[in-house]
């Protein structure tokens, strides 16, 4: 599961629906596509000036720091600069299988060269730009935020360094932002402390975040705690373009029956016949071992799974330990490999969520339990453990009419396939803004792929901060 990108190193989670793609194509392609467009033109009515005010007003997308050309004199140069623009709306002003090593989540093609010639001819370019773009509510609060923070003066950060720590026990009139902020980062729970007195419940909260960053948790608020916590306007304007640059990778209309995983969150979703009817939290790939972001359908259940420990995990964490830790840890060797076999102990758990996909990534139980209690849940190999995975399975196996099998296998306490009756979607996805009560709050981003999304938008890089997190076992 180690794979490597090119990329740098509580709310309730909104699992964003709508998305576009991304350029394409060559150079010559779109050359082609600017010479014509159908028997449409652009004399006649007011379509040029159409297409000026939708540029111009660009910034309603988080894309205002992008050229899209210069005035255009003729209608080849309209052409080329309406369907530059048309094609950022749509599929997105970036390509994230370019800024990433691996990127297979669907993404639509609509027609643009048809688009464009359509609206052409009913006079409405204006109007077929921004049909282009997602239509979903949270990307008109993402818009409606980010023009905010773009129209107000000053980019200060929200607690400032006076300089002296602050010492549990302490008193502080910055304590009563920072606390909003432990909250935002899911460290402390609302309510749980007010006023100006630096708390013991606090002090803990602050001493876990501590021990994610890979800082020494003394449970004192310094500057490293500080940089972690603020986030200045200009982080949270870039952090909102970002989002809506990937929403505008994503299909408009997914499937209705699908499974979505936020890894910036570390969140799954069950979306059923176009309603969520589950949630729940899952361990995904710690940095440096990212899970990828895959569009890869669930195909069968394994009850029961053994485990073929991929030998990267087996020459760099098992080798050397011993006849006696493989006994230990039900492993045997089998055709060259080690294998877990099945049972409590198995790194997979009870339960295996089978996908397709080239880069040995799936869904899975876990006997690591603990990790679930996690806030910086960025810790496994690549795969994603679901907490409840047999709840989970149970739930699945129901739904597609196939529970009396998988209840027949499990109870074989041997490795046994259940394929599903069809396939669900599932897709890895990374959102670091998420929704609370409506308004757009900015997560953290402990892979760092912001800062990739946000340089091709134009953007200077952001604070960079990573999770560090060291994995509590070997599983996958």
């Amino acid at each position: 599961m180690r794979t490597r990108y090119l990329g740098s190193a509580s709310a309730t989670l909104f699992m964003l629906l709508a998305g576009c793609n991304v350029q394409d194509g060559s150079a010559q392609n779109q050359a082609a596509q600017g010479r014509s467009v159908g028997s449409a033109s652009w004399e006649g009515n007011d379509t040029r000036e159409q297409l000026r005010q939708a540029i111009e007003g660009r910034a309603a997308h988080g894309l205002d720091k992008m050229s899209f050309g210069d005035a255009a004199e003729n209608d080849d140069q309209l052409t080329q600069q309406a369907l530059a623009y048309a094609r950022a709306l749509a599929r997105g002003a970036t390509d994230p299988a370019k800024i990433y090593e691996v990127y297979t989540v669907p993404r639509p093609d609509p027609d643009l060269k048809q688009g464009l010639a359509a609206a052409l001819r009913s006079g409405d370019v204006k109007g077929w730009l921004a049909s282009l773009a997602p239509q979903d509510p949270a990307y008109a609060r993402l818009s409606q935020a980010y023009l905010k923070l773009r129209q107000q003066p000053g980019a200060g950060a929200d607690i400032p360094d006076a300089g002296e720590p602050i010492k549990p026990g302490a008193s502080d009139p910055r304590l009563p932002t920072i606390v909003r902020q432990l909250v935002i980062l899911d460290y402390l729970e609302p309510g749980a402390a007010q006023g100006d007195r630096y708390t013991p419940a606090m002090a803990e909260a602050v001493k876990a975040m501590q021990a994610d960053y890979g800082m020494n948790a003394d449970g004192v608020i310094g500057q490293e705690v500080l940089a972690i916590l603020n986030m200045s306007d200009v982080d949270r304007a870039r952090a909102f373009a970002v989002a809506m640059e990937r929403m505008r990778w994503l299909e408009r209309d997914p499937p209705a029956t699908r499974i979505d995983v936020n890894l910036a969150a570390a969140r799954l979703t069950y979306w059923r016949d176009g309603k969520q009817v589950d949630s729940r939290k899952v361990v995904v790939g710690e940095p440096d071992n990212e899970t990828p972001q895959l569009g890869s359908p669930i195909f069968r259940l394994v009850a029961n799974p053994t485990w073929t420990v991929p030998r990267s995990i087996q020459e760099e964490e098992i080798a050397g330990k011993g006849e006696g830790y493989m006994k230990a840890n039900d492993m045997v060797w089998k055709d060259g490999w080690i294998v877990q076999q099945p049972g409590p102990k198995n790194s997979l758990g009870l339960v295996k969520f089978d996908m397709q996909n080239d880069h040995a990534i799936y869904l899975h139980d876990t006997p690591a339990k603990s990790l679930f209690g996690k806030i910086q849940r960025q810790r496994s190999h690549g795969c994603v453990r679901v907490e409840d995975a047999l709840g989970f399975a149970e739930m699945l196996a129901r739904e597609e009419g196939v529970l009396d099998e998988w209840r027949k296998a499990r109870a074989t306490g041997e490795e046994t396939f259940v394929k599903l009756p069809r396939q669900i979607p599932v897709r890895m996805l990374y959102h670091t803004v998420l929704f609370d009560g409506g308004e757009p709050i900015v997560r953290n981003d402990p892979y760092g792929w912001d800062d990739e999304v946000g340089a091709a938008l134009g953007f200077k890089a952001g604070k960079a901060l990573r999770v560090r997190t060291d994995q509590a076992d070997i599983g996958p």
